[in-house]
């Protein structure tokens, strides 16, 4: 659960370091929806990235999964499936259950919060 947030932040840094304009990471959706400075799907930094809806899914070199929403507010928001995607994705995977996500989730509280049924984000 932490190594999920620790690679979201690490995405987010890497990407404002890669493109200096990027102040948060929701604005990749904007980058590629009204600029079109970057494409749908392509490189930044040491990640591939794929825009999706209301999201992007982040593949680091070594293939770790980091796939993210963006609240309209711009906050990353991501749910248990995503979680479950990170996990079998590190080069030792795991493969939890979803109640076991859902103590994770609730043990890291205050720190991650539920921003709507199923859906958390990390506490600003």
């Amino acid at each position: 659960m932490l190594g999920y947030v620790y690679a979201l932040n690490a995405v987010g840094e890497d990407m404002r370091a890669a493109i200096p304009s990027l102040e948060r990471l929701a604005d990749v959706l904007s980058l590629v929806r009204s600029r079109r400075i970057i494409s749908r799907i392509g490189h930044v930094g040491t990640y591939a990235y794929k825009v999706h809806g209301a999201g992007c899914r982040f593949v680091s070199d070594n293939g770790t999964e980091v796939d993210v929403d963006f609240a309209a507010d711009g906050n990353e928001v991501f749910d248990l499936w995503r979680l479950h995607q990170y996990g079998r994705s590190l080069p030792e995977p795991l493969d939890v259950t979803d109640e076991d996500l859902q103590t994770a989730v609730r043990s890291l509280q205050p720190l991650l919060t539920e921003v709507r049924p199923g859906w958390f984000s990390v506490a600003k």
